[in-house]
């Protein structure tokens, strides 16, 4: 997400900081640009020679555009255990969705809200993300069935923290495994929510020890 001028100096930010070391055990991803601009072959083939786990692909929209993204990976040599994570930001991906997810070199689908909203002319406005709830709903249903993880999508408004909370609760309780997050005090809410609860662990310890007995 910078301006064109800046995409090499990002491209090298990127590797370098994914080659550091300074994460721990902590999975860290590649976001590339999409193979239809000017930088997405090089950000694939700058990606495969790092120890990312995985590239977060944009506007994925058929099993086509994975093999193309997949072919860029191998022939750079990216490590055998490299996955693809894919945004699900298109009408198209969301009809395709079951498709995609399946893919032998995706494994995890990413919502692309903002964009899913452009393209079906919908508003997110304070009435909340009602209208995208069912295609939310499909994607989740597919990312089950294929047996992989499935994140929620980005809230925009980084100082309107008790909406993000309500949110953060919305997609928990749709099933997500976690959520996209755009700045860093985000970053404890989102936790708290996915975290289960003192009251959850100690439900869980109760039916360990009535089992064990």
């Amino acid at each position: 997400a910078v301006a064109p001028d800046a995409k090499e100096a990002a491209r090298a930010n990127a590797v370098a900081a994914a080659n550091s070391g300074e994460y721990g055990s902590r999975e860290l991803t590649i976001r590339c640009n999409g193979l239809d601009t000017p930088w997405g072959v090089d950000d694939l083939i700058a990606a495969a020679g790092t120890r990312a786990s995985a590239v977060v692909i944009p506007k994925v929209s058929s099993v086509a555009y994975l093999d193309e993204v997949a072919g860029h990976l191998d022939a750079a040599n990216a490590h055998a255990d490299m996955k693809i994570w894919a945004m699900i930001e298109t009408p198209t991906a969301i009809l395709d969705v079951r498709a995609i997810v399946a893919h032998w070199r995706v494994s995890v689908l990413v919502m692309g809200t903002n964009d899913l909203a452009r393209e079906i002319r919908s508003t997110l406005g304070a009435a909340g993300r009602h209208p995208l709830v069912p295609h939310l709903a499909t994607a989740l249903l597919a990312a089950r069935e294929a047996d992989k993880v499935i994140l929620d999508g980005v809230y925009n408004d980084v100082k309107d923290l008790d909406g993000f909370r309500a949110e953060c609760v919305q997609g928990f309780e749709m099933g997500f495994d976690g959520k996209t997050l755009i700045h860093p005090g985000q970053v404890d809410i989102c936790n708290e929510v996915w975290a289960p609860s003192e009251a959850d662990i100690e439900t869980a310890r109760g039916m360990i020890a009535a089992f064990q007995e």
